[in-house]
């Protein structure tokens, strides 16, 4: 398939892709550079608002504004940018990870060792109020989050492995954690689920994008000119278009476009995001 460029950024580390159907644009983020993206596929514009800090991810609100995990913890910005705290949990050393808004508007945000030098990150689950539960702890590199199309599984990247649990969409709660896929190229990092349930999955170092069947069976490989994809969504007008964020920081290919966003056309069928109930 043909891969093209969306945004040619040069992101230090380009990650958490989510399309905005509200508005038709791309929201990413530049994680040590604290920049959250907006990009209209429309335009070509892709618009930067500065954060004080590292952000993991940022999310659409139902109420509008974006929901941000950042390194301290998660925040929202309200449409006219006005910042707040919804849960502070600062530690040293440690950066802001992937986020995912799950079937009933909460939000999962994780965190990682800043370098991946240990397996200390968690999984933490944050409701609409501020209430939050840590689900995993002591998760090394990866991150990446994503449900089945009829929300009762949760996929989950972490340590080179695609973990899948049954999920309770009225609690949050989630039970019979097992290894659907033990990735054997690259850093599992972050994925989407397709309309098929099929899950599509960014392989950091791997320079590619696979997508495996629900039972973890390898389904489809897209090589990727970037050595270090970070996460992918769909987007676009149909939702067929897959857009894939990547990594400068840490390449030793890719040449110009490490770090750029790139779009595969037509790549497959994609689900509706969801916003942040909160």
């Amino acid at each position: 398939m043909l891969t093209d460029v969306a945004v040619r950024s040069g992101a230090t580390w380009g990650a958490s892709p989510t399309w905005d159907p509200v508005s038709s644009t791309l929201v990413w983020v530049d994680v040590p550079a604290c920049g959250v993206h907006r990009h209209s596929p429309a335009s070509g514009d892709d618009a930067v608002l500065v954060i004080p800090q590292p952000v993991g991810a940022a999310k659409p609100r139902t109420r509008g504004g974006l929901v941000l995990n950042l390194r301290d913890g998660v925040a929202l910005i309200d449409p006219n940018e006005t910042k707040t705290w919804l849960v502070y949990w600062a530690r040293d050393g440690v950066s802001a990870g992937g986020a995912e808004v799950d079937p009933m508007g909460r939000i999962w945000a994780g965190t990682t060792r800043y370098g991946n030098e240990a397996a200390d990150g968690w999984l933490a689950r944050v409701d609409a109020n501020g209430d939050a539960a840590v689900v995993r702890k002591d998760l090394g590199p990866g991150g990446g989050l994503a449900w089945s199309p009829d929300g009762q599984l949760l996929y989950h990247c972490a340590d080179g492995r695609i973990d899948v649990m049954a999920f309770d969409r009225a609690t949050g709660g989630v039970s019979g954690l097992r290894t659907l896929v033990e990735v054997e190229r690259g850093l599992p990092d972050g994925l989407c689920v397709d309309a098929d349930g099929c899950l599509w999955v960014a392989l950091r170092e791997g320079g590619a994008v696979r997508r495996y069947t629900p039972d973890g069976v390898l389904d489809r490989e897209l090589e990727l000119p970037v050595e270090r994809p970070t996460g992918c969504c769909f987007g676009g007008p149909d939702l067929t278009d897959l857009y894939v964020t990547s990594a400068r920081e840490g390449a030793h290919g890719g040449g110009e476009l490490a770090g750029a966003v790139l779009v595969v056309p037509g790549a497959g069928t994609g689900l509706m995001s969801r916003a942040f109930a909160g």
